[in-house]
């Protein structure tokens, strides 16, 4: 038995109410919206894991306790992947750097401790907030508007995700708060 894990950035309440919002303004009849408890900023995809990765991963997790929290905010809609999109997303813009710098301290922990390879592209923070209907032909254009928020992050999240015909659903397994 294998675990799908990923390690992720919590969103705060006020910036996930407004990316709920944004995702249930999408066209329905192409975007299935991400419920708003799964809202977040995916760091590391680690994929099918040992069970045993977890023990593992936890205190890479420890580290980041009581680190800063990188300041954010929500950019524009964008399309993923950029030609054939398959998700409705918006950008997070880092205009510090933190959460850039996060994203590579949690990447490299988790390939120095041998549980993740990490991606060939740089890191893009967004936020999934659709995904695409199965038979629907991909739009150009997001077709939706979001209003500036600005945010912190609020904790470092190692979760497994658990596929289901209405969606993943995410359990925590290990959480770092931040300040």
């Amino acid at each position: 038995m294998s675990l799908r894990l990923f390690v992720a950035l919590d969103l705060p309440p006020a910036a996930r109410d407004a990316l709920a919002a944004a995702g249930a303004a999408a066209d329905r009849d192409i975007w299935r919206p991400v419920a708003p408890e799964a809202l977040h900023i995916t760091l590391a995809f680690l994929g099918a894991r040992p069970p045993d990765d977890v023990s593992v991963i936890q205190p890479i997790l420890a580290g980041e306790d009581g680190r800063p929290a990188p300041r954010l905010a929500l950019g524009a809609p964008l399309l993923l992947p950029p030609r054939r999109a398959r998700v409705l997303t918006v950008e997070v813009a880092d205009p510090d750097g933190t959460l850039h710098a996060l994203q590579a301290r949690v990447s490299d922990a988790l390939a120095r401790a041998g549980v993740y390879t990490p991606e060939q592209r740089p890191f893009r923070a967004h936020v999934t907030i659709g995904r695409l209907r199965p038979r629907v032909k991909p739009p150009r254009e997001a077709g939706i508007a979001l209003e500036p928020v600005a945010f912190t992050g609020e904790a470092v999240t190692l979760y497994v995700s658990r596929l289901h015909p209405s969606g993943a659903r995410y359990e925590a397994l290990g959480r770092a708060a931040l300040i």
